[in-house]
């Protein structure tokens, strides 16, 4: 490969990561000729990707594009742990069976980015269940404890006095196996995935294989423009909402983001993003960059014709009482009794900017659930499922967890 095209193709991978680990051995991999495995877990711990999720998908594609294999790999087994990165808490584990519902429409959400042709799609289960009990105990034995201390969310728990539960310390290093399962060239991952990413360049080298490269990518901030895109904060596009529901999300995005997402979600060169800055810069609204942005993804996710449409759609209220299909689902926690306040799931579902506005709403009667008014003092059990609406804009299927 001449150096050239080396140089060009390290730049395109470089847009939109924010670490290479480490940028030479990636060069040597590339230079030598030969399609890569391209790694990338998602823990199917919710039943619908978001755009969070597309900034890596779409670096998936970019391998890709350039003549790699993609191996997708569905964390069943350790969906069923929790990865407890960035986390503050021990998370409660899911069945098998949640999993498994889950994983089933990742499979279907991912091929509206990736080629299938290119795509192999892999279940973490397929070589866990068969290491077993004896074989997890040798794997836990190629690290300490220090080192898994080290970590900053475990260091930070630690010194808080926060449990940490043991089989937390598993998931990194199951993570880590993967790698050496899938002989993985590349792995992708969030900046809050480094110490995964890395367990798995540790235990390749002890198991005899070339340690893999490390990329990680940006958290993508939702919709409030603060914290990261989450479906548990509501502050979300998933990949299957309406043409409508993503115009008019995407059209909500404080102007400081426009860039941000264009550069983390958009696949147009970069030359014409920075003619449309300028454009900006020079007097254009931004709301004129959130449309044309808008018409890229929902092209992408669904079609041109409902990119043209959608902006009539978005304007469309909901009758109060009336249940749309294919709502967005969200999962809010319930507290320590496992129960939580009708109040406090229309704060933490985002379907009331605040404590304050959600009691204006429940003191209005303009908040529904099932499709009937809402008692003020309802309380919702861990494990319910419930369509609840916040007057006509604001409705989703809410998952108390």
């Amino acid at each position: 490969m001449a150096d050239q095209d080396l140089e060009q193709m390290l730049a395109e991978i470089r847009r939109g990561t924010d670490e290479i680990i480490l940028e030479e051995d990636l060069r040597r991999k590339l230079a030598s000729g030969r399609p890569l495995r391209i790694k990338a877990g998602f823990d199917p711990t919710a039943p619908d990707l978001h755009f969070g999720h597309t900034v890596l998908i779409n670096k998936l594609r970019q391998f890709q594009d350039l003549g790699h294999q993609v191996v997708f790999l569905i964390g069943d087994f350790t969906g069923m742990i929790g990865d407890p990165s960035g986390k503050s808490a021990t998370r409660p584990p899911l069945t098998r069976e949640q999993v498994k519902a889950n994983a089933e429409t990742y499979k279907e959400q991912v091929f509206k980015i990736l080629d299938p042709a290119k795509t192999e799609v892999r279940f973490n289960s397929e070589w866990m269940d068969e290491l077993g009990a004896a074989g997890l105990i040798r794997l836990a034995s190629q690290y300490t404890v220090a080192r898994m201390l080290e970590r900053d969310d475990f260091d930070k728990r630690y010194k808080a006095n926060q449990p940490i539960a043991i089989h937390e310390f598993l998931y990194p290093l199951i993570q880590g196996y993967d790698s050496v399962a899938l002989k993985a060239d590349v792995e992708f991952g969030g900046t809050d995935q480094k110490f995964n990413l890395l367990m798995g360049r540790t235990l390749q080298k002890h198991y005899d294989q070339a340690p893999q490269v490390c990329i990680t990518v940006p958290i993508l901030e939702g919709l409030d423009g603060v914290q990261k895109m989450s479906k548990s904060l509501g502050n979300y596009i998933g990949v299957t909402d309406a043409p409508g529901e993503m115009y008019r999300k995407l059209l909500s995005i404080p102007d400081a983001l426009v860039w941000r997402y264009f550069e983390l979600l958009s696949l147009k060169p970069l030359a014409e993003i920075e003619a449309l800055r300028a454009e900006v810069e020079a007097g254009m609204s931004p709301q004129d960059a959130k449309k044309v942005l808008a018409a890229e993804l929902i092209t992408r996710f669904h079609d041109a014709e409902a990119a043209e449409a959608a902006p009539r759609s978005a304007g469309n209220q909901i009758s109060l009482g009336d249940i749309p299909e294919n709502l967005p689902e969200v999962e809010v926690q319930a507290g320590e009794d496992g129960s939580l306040r009708l109040l406090d799931l229309l704060r933490e579902a985002g379907l009331a900017q605040s404590g304050k506005a959600a009691k204006d709403m429940l003191a209005r009667g303009v908040v529904y659930v099932d499709g009937a008014p809402a008692a003020p003092d309802l309380t919702l059990a861990r494990g319910e499922i419930r369509v609840v609406q916040a007057g006509k804009k604001k409705i989703a299927r809410v998952r108390v967890a």
